[in-house]
């Protein structure tokens, strides 16, 4: 079967965090089976988005190598994965905007796929994943209509995906099949589990 066309959607991944539970170690570019998280994620959307960037605020180097552009942060402060989405917009090209974590190594290939068109079916300017586990807020895929709104929100001093989110209409969507999918590695020890699980994720 003919691979789907890649969709009209640049994918920023967010690895401006402090990674405080892994001692400040910057978290994309921890290694998983020897490749950075962040390579991890990159490879499950590239064949399937317009564009990728990275938001880094740190070891711009080290990402850069990864092959993608990288955007740090314009407002000071480290103000969360919000101020990273409002970053990397500057520079993305596409109308569609969506956001992953840089600690979630095995999302599914076709998550991309499945939120523009959820998107585009029920003409909703956000769109985000869920699975068994619970809605999850930072795999999300928004307009950039919203990117107005977004910027006063964050200038106000707003922080949450969610409280931002549920200002807008927006839809969830289910993904289903796969425990790990959205497995984020937020611990040591989840790390060692995406060990034990990386061989049948690679490519």
């Amino acid at each position: 079967m003919k691979p789907a066309p890649p969709v009209p959607v640049s994918a920023i991944i967010l690895a401006g965090g402090l990674a405080r539970r892994f001692k400040g170690e910057d978290k994309g570019l921890i290694e998983l089976a020897r490749r950075p998280l962040a390579a991890w994620v990159a490879e499950r959307l590239r064949a399937h988005v317009a564009e990728v960037l990275l938001n880094a605020n740190r070891n711009l180097a080290g990402y850069a190598a990864l092959g993608y552009p990288v955007v740090a942060d314009h407002l000071p402060g480290n103000l969360g994965p919000l101020s990273g989405l409002l970053a990397a917009a500057r520079t993305a090209q596409q109308e569609w905007l969506l956001t992953v974590p840089c600690d979630a190594p095995f999302l599914p290939l076709d998550l991309a796929i499945h939120l523009h068109a959820q998107a585009l079916a029920n003409d909703v300017p956000m769109v985000r994943a869920a699975d068994e586990t619970g809605i999850h807020y930072a795999v999300m895929l928004m307009h950039r209509s919203l990117l107005t709104d977004l910027d006063l929100y964050v200038q106000g001093g707003g922080r949450q995906v969610r409280a931002w989110q549920e200002r807008h209409p927006v839809e969830t969507v289910e993904f289903s099949g796969d425990p790990y999918a959205f497995l984020n590695v937020n611990t040591p020890d989840d790390l060692r589990t995406a060990e034990r699980l990386a061989r049948r994720y690679q490519r």
